[in-house]
């Protein structure tokens, strides 16, 4: 008998009462990394492997063809964190620098995370980054969709007549 399970993201088909490695899915990475972009970009990212989660971030929808990214990254100063776009691709990376000796300090628990990453996010050629914040551990990267006027859809004149002086001639046909 073959059991579906959803366990998080992760679809699974197994024969037995174990999950099988081999035929465990992970849809995490088709779901996040990619803004704009279909659906096709994202099957890369998945069979690229590009699984870590590390730092947590959010997408959001912020208004009409605007965005927002937002990581988490306590304990990370300014100038510890670098934004850049190359070939759009948005690279966030992040450096801990190590404490000196008079820094040092021990723990005897350590749950917040601070260690180096980089996160990328494939863009579409219509997002564009317009600027990023940083305040209270939060990095909030906008970004906003810009069509260029030859994708924008646009109405065709039918035998040379524009569409509305089509509607504006009906009234005065009624009228007659």
């Amino acid at each position: 008998m073959v059991r579906r399970m959803l366990r998080g993201p992760t679809w699974s088909t197994s024969l037995d009462e174990e999950t099988d490695p081999m035929r465990s899915l992970d849809f995490a990475p088709l779901l996040r990394s990619s803004i704009g972009f279909e659906n096709l970009n994202r099957l890369v990212d998945f069979a690229r492997g590009d699984g870590d989660s590390y730092p947590p971030y959010n997408i959001e929808k912020t208004g009409d063809g605007a965005y927002r990214i937002q990581m988490a990254l306590a304990g990370f100063t300014r100038d510890e964190i670098d934004v850049t776009v190359q070939d759009n691709v948005l690279i966030i990376i992040g450096r801990a620098v190590e404490a000196t000796d008079a820094d040092k300090r021990e723990f005897l628990h350590r749950g917040i995370a601070k260690r180096a990453f980089e996160r990328r996010f494939q863009l579409a050629d219509t997002i564009k980054v317009t600027g990023a914040g940083y305040e209270n551990g939060l990095l909030n990267v906008e970004l906003v969709r810009e069509i260029p006027e030859h994708k924008k859809p646009r109405r065709i004149a039918i035998d040379g007549v524009e569409p509305q002086s089509v509607i504006d001639a009906e009234p005065s046909k009624a009228a007659a």
